[in-house]
């Protein structure tokens, strides 16, 4: 059974954006804001000091299951 709350289209390429731009973040102030905000509510993502965003760890693991499976070998 499924248990993790449902990601919109768009967060789940915010959350995919932010697992591409690694390190260094996402600004706040794009297009893609109000998903941010999102995936930090959920725990997925986290607003640091000097005011980017990035991918926590839970959001790494979320971003591994569901929106870049790997196939079993």
């Amino acid at each position: 059974m499924w248990n993790q709350p449902y990601l919109e289209t768009c967060c789940r390429s915010a959350l995919h954006r932010l697992t591409l731009v690694g390190r260094p973040g996402r600004p706040d102030g794009l297009k893609d804001g109000p998903c941010l905000r999102r995936l930090e509510g959920m725990g997925l993502a986290r607003q640091r000091e000097d005011g980017r965003f990035e991918a926590t760890p839970a959001g790494w693991d979320r971003h591994a299951l569901e929106i870049v499976p790997r196939k079993s070998a």
